[in-house]
């Protein structure tokens, strides 16, 4: 009787919070937490209810975990590394669950989602890892640690209790268990089943050969995620730390509902002294250098260069044989005008596809960059390596290498093939060519090959920019200036607003050219690194866009004193 009076005091409580919910106007901020924080509210008054039910067969389990994984993964799109991401889960998972009570077919799966910081599981063996979540591990043992928890869910029948309480709670039959929604095994069990998963999951990692100081290391870093919580403190000092609002109010959720991560190093800690577990080196994290790459190209697109390339370097030292990284390497080098560094990050990737058009274009233009006398001969060297058929673009490249060392023959031959192919990337590489010789030096030519480039491929917006470019070094400053506004194409604003910047400011009309080197610097900052204009522009335009610079600064300077 006293526990039905309980029952009916909590449901009584419910009813009253819900009417009062509904005649007080609460404003808060909409946020994945809000779902989190209902299960994990709800879930606590759930292990104080006297829920009375016979525990499912393994069997039932085991078909309501299959048919809810199957509904998840119906609509789930797997990316380009996320096979090999889960066949990494499931080795390491493999090692550990022949050390849990139960023999259950345990599976494990790879959710990317970079917002998920957290790992859960299903009735019967399912087992699910966040991308958000993995990325912060650099070792093995840490995702044996976390694991080996989610496996202790399943294995001490917390996700089975879960999914009988939800039937109890919704008054649904046994077979419509498949209908719960996900989010209600994402969310966090009772502190004593929590504790429990930590202890038991530990100790299977440990038995599996790992160390315990992967537990540790993994609370140690929700540690600090909860302190960065606490104080709202959601803008990172770099991307490897950085984490996005969404990701941090699905944290508010996670440790709403689980212990403190303090309390939960101490209690591995204590384990770690009274089992006497001796220290045992980590083993890498395998697929570490997926998320380091990530982590690179977020960098990349912020502009942040330097971190880019230090991040695309640890995740080319982690695993060579790969290629994202280290085009990501090259392209960080290159926007620092690190142009030798950028050419030798491009030659290693050509020698393992030289057939890849752009990345041969890269190397020809980073080449150029570094050493103009020597490029053609660098080019060269590394041509005569390529076994089989040549790229088709190599000999425009060479050509236009050869014509900026001084030597003009092997582009004029060029131009007559281009005149006279039909193919149909016979004006990209006249356009190309044209390129080169702005190189080079002589614009009439340039202009000339550009603009018939353009009227046969008018969709191109890089060469209507090209275009600009040799406009304003034949002094044609309105006609670039409308040509690299043509809204007809689309793409590259940083380069259009530059290409407006020089034009206005040969044409002495500072005002319009400032406030479109502003455009160009803000979305383009390799504008502002001199060596990086220099290497790839005309001697105007590096003086021009010095002067810009130079010019903005004294108009600072001068509102700065007016206002004192």
């Amino acid at each position: 009787m006293t526990r039905w009076i309980a029952f009916a005091g909590v449901v009584l409580l419910g009813i009253a919070a819900t009417v009062w919910s509904e005649r007080s106007k609460v404003d808060v901020e909409a946020s994945p937490a809000a779902m989190l924080y209902l299960v994990a509210d709800t879930e606590q008054e759930l292990t104080r209810l006297p829920v009375h039910f016979t525990r499912m067969s393994d069997a039932e389990e085991i078909r309501i975990g299959d048919e809810i994984a199957m509904m998840y993964r119906s609509g789930y799109v797997e990316g380009q590394n996320d096979s090999e991401i889960e066949r990494y889960l499931t080795d390491v998972g493999a090692k550990l669950s022949p050390h849990a009570h139960r023999a259950l077919p345990y599976k494990f799966h790879y959710v990317r989602d970079e917002g998920m910081i957290n790992a859960f599981a299903l009735p019967g063996g399912h087992v699910y890892v966040g991308a958000g979540l993995l990325s912060m591990m650099d070792s093995e043992d840490e995702l044996a640690a976390v694991l080996g928890h989610e496996i202790e869910h399943i294995d001490h029948y917390h996700c089975a209790d879960r999914a009988q309480q939800e039937r109890a709670l919704r008054r649904i039959p046994l077979g419509g268990l498949v209908a719960i929604p996900m989010v209600v095994f994402e969310a966090g069990y009772s502190k004593d089943q929590e504790l429990e998963a930590d202890r038991e999951g530990t100790r299977l990692a440990v038995e599996a050969g790992y160390s315990a100081s992967g537990a540790i290391r993994m609370f140690e870093t929700f540690d600090r995620l909860y302190q960065r919580y606490r104080v709202n403190q959601t803008r990172a000092a770099s991307p490897q730390q950085e984490l996005s609002n969404v990701a941090m109010q699905t944290l508010e959720g996670y440790f709403r509902s689980h212990p403190l991560p303090s309390e939960r190093v101490a209690q591995i800690q204590k384990m770690i002294a009274t089992e006497n577990w001796q220290a045992r080196p980590e083993r890498d994290l395998s697929v570490a250098y997926i998320f380091w790459a990530a982590r690179a190209k977020s960098a990349l697109e912020a502009k942040k260069y330097a971190e880019a390339e230090q991040m695309a370097a640890r995740s080319v030292r982690m695993h060579a044989d790969q290629t994202a990284a280290q085009e990501l390497q090259a392209e960080a080098q290159f926007a620092q005008a690190k142009f030798g560094d950028s050419a030798a990050s491009y030659r290693g990737l050509l020698e393992r596809d030289p057939k890849k058009l752009d990345i041969v274009q890269s190397y020809a233009i980073a080449l150029a960059a570094d050493d103009r006398r020597g490029a053609a001969g660098e080019f060269r060297k590394w041509l005569g390596s390529v076994a089989g058929q040549r790229p088709r673009n190599a000999a425009v490249e060479l050509a236009g290498l050869s014509l900026i060392a001084g030597d003009s023959e092997p582009a004029r031959r060029f131009e007559v093939e281009l005149r006279g192919n039909a193919d149909e990337w016979a004006p990209d590489y006249l356009g190309e060519l044209g390129w080169w010789y702005y190189m080079a030096g002589d614009y009439p030519r340039a202009a000339q090959l550009l603009n018939d480039a353009v009227q046969q491929r008018p969709g191109d917006v890089k060469l209507w920019v090209r275009s600009a470019w040799t406009q304003i070094e034949i002094q044609r400053y309105s006609d670039a200036i409308q040509t690299a506004s043509n809204g007809y194409v689309q793409g590259l604003p940083s380069e259009k607003a530059m290409a407006q910047a020089v034009a206005y400011w040969q044409a002495k009309e500072p005002d319009p050219a400032l406030n479109n080197y502003d455009l160009a610097t803000s979305g383009q900052p390799e504008w502002g690194n001199s060596k990086w204009v220099w290497g790839l522009y005309s001697p105007l335009v590096a003086r021009s866009v010095e002067e810009m610079k130079a010019e903005q600064e004294r108009r600072k300077k001068q509102r700065t004193a007016e206002k004192r």
